[in-house]
């Protein structure tokens, strides 16, 4: 697990590349075959458990969450999921059971320290201006998008600067280490929140939350300060799903999904993982089951490649089910961030699509208010807002709304491998 932070530095800086395996806690993952089954009851039946919560009951503001870790099961209703202390052999056979597997703790991905990309950009433009002379045309890398006073270089990349539609009418969910509720540029915002993590409220201590809810869904315009958020209108549902320190269980990352399908919300933004190549049954099916309530998960594909050494990496939990749309990241010149992962050949282990998430500039708790920092974890909520500006220009849902994301996405010559699809444009 990522350690509380020491005075003075800012959480996940120090670490760069791939994040160590993924830890369990004990418990299991159950997925039930049929979303409708009554999984309490199943989980009495089968495993012969007794004391079984249902998530719903803390998502009250004022519910402490400790169930979710205190109880002998779980269930997520709507999903056809449910999390345990038992034994995964008692389940084994029962045709009520599609899979179980070990209950992951996953986290915040790690973030790039800022101002290595730029070194590196600007050593080869050196080097090549010295090889080539002064009049040589830029150097291939060389940013074709800067921020301007108006606007970060991620809406202008996404043409979200210039679009007409700004999310109204959608609802977006963002699960991650929750928001600072007292942020100025949240003020008069449709804002829901509500904690997951035992103990912790919705408030963000730790500042990754607040950075992607600020490139989904912040202001598109402000003065005094360039605008940095896609979907300016969407009315915001924050998860906290993550604690303070960067991490959470899966517990809590399905209660999230669970309570943000329930409350209709069509988008949902993950910027979290757990650095294993093999895909999760669970949100495989949680990917599936959103989707067919209308609901399309957005997830970060991770940020474990180290691409100047020869490591492409590989797109982690839970980004790689099959039904949940991951997300690369690329610079300001459009090539593909060195630290960005790469599709396997699992089936759901593709990289989707591709986004700005190099020197992302966006909302940070105060007193900072705002940061700027790289990431997978910052090209996704980037795609969560172009999905809620395409939501509300088609009235578009679930596996329609993927294909209009796909459909409008710019090609980059780049290896789908890398970029999927490619950059996904805003409606015009």
């Amino acid at each position: 697990m990522i350690g509380r932070p020491t005075p003075g530095a800012r959480p996940g800086r120090d670490r760069v590349g791939a994040v160590p395996p993924a830890p369990t806690t004990g418990r299991s993952v159950v997925v039930f075959a049929d979303p409708a089954e009554d999984a309490a009851a199943a989980l009495r039946r089968i495993a012969g458990l007794s004391d079984v919560a249902d998530s719903r009951d803390v998502e009250p503001g004022d519910a402490d969450a400790g169930r979710l870790r205190q109880a002998e099961g779980v269930v997520f209703p709507g999903l056809g999921l449910a999390v345990a202390a038992v034994d995964p052999q008692r389940l084994a056979g029962d045709p009520s059971v599609l899979a179980v597997t070990p209950e992951l703790v996953h986290h915040v991905l790690p973030e790039v320290p800022e101002g290595y990309l730029a070194g590196y950009r600007d050593a080869v433009a050196d080097l090549t201006g010295r090889l080539l002379g002064a009049t040589a045309a830029p150097a291939p890398g060389a940013p074709l998008y800067a921020d301007t006073p108006q606007y970060t270089w991620g809406l202008q990349a996404t043409e979200a600067a210039t679009s007409p539609r700004t999310g109204r009418g959608i609802r977006v969910a963002v699960l991650d280490t929750g928001v600072d509720l007292a942020h100025p540029d949240l003020a008069g915002r449709a804002l829901t929140a509500t904690s997951f993590v035992p103990g912790q409220p919705a408030q963000d201590g730790h500042g990754h939350g607040t950075h992607c809810v600020g490139t989904a869904c912040g202001p598109r315009t402000l003065e005094g300060s360039r605008g940095y958020g896609v979907a300016p209108e969407t009315e915001v549902f924050v998860g906290k799903v993550l604690s303070d320190e960067g991490s959470g269980t899966d517990a809590e990352i399905l209660a999230g999904i669970a309570w943000a399908v329930r409350n209709g919300c069509q988008v949902v933004s993950m910027s979290l993982g757990a650095d294993t190549p093999e895909p999760s049954p669970a949100y495989t099916a949680a990917g599936r089951r959103a989707l067919d309530q209308g609901s399309l998960i957005v997830a970060a594909a991770g940020n474990n490649a180290d691409r100047g050494n020869g490591q492409v990496g590989f797109v982690g939990a839970p980004a790689n089910s099959p039904d949940i749309l991951a997300v690369g990241a690329l610079d300001a010149a459009l090539e593909v961030a060195w630290f960005s992962a790469r599709s396997t050949t699992v089936p759901g282990g593709q990289v989707d699509l591709a986004a700005p998430g190099v020197d992302v500039y966006s909302s940070w708790p105060l007193p900072d208010r705002y940061d700027t920092i790289s990431g997978t974890s910052m090209a996704t909520p980037h795609v969560a807002g172009l999905a809620a500006l395409w939501a509300e220009q088609t009235g578009l849902r679930g596996r329609d709304l993927w294909w209009a994301l796909d459909r409008a996405a710019r090609r980059l010559p780049l290896p789908s491998v890398d970029v999927g699809a490619g950059l996904p444009l805003a409606p015009r």
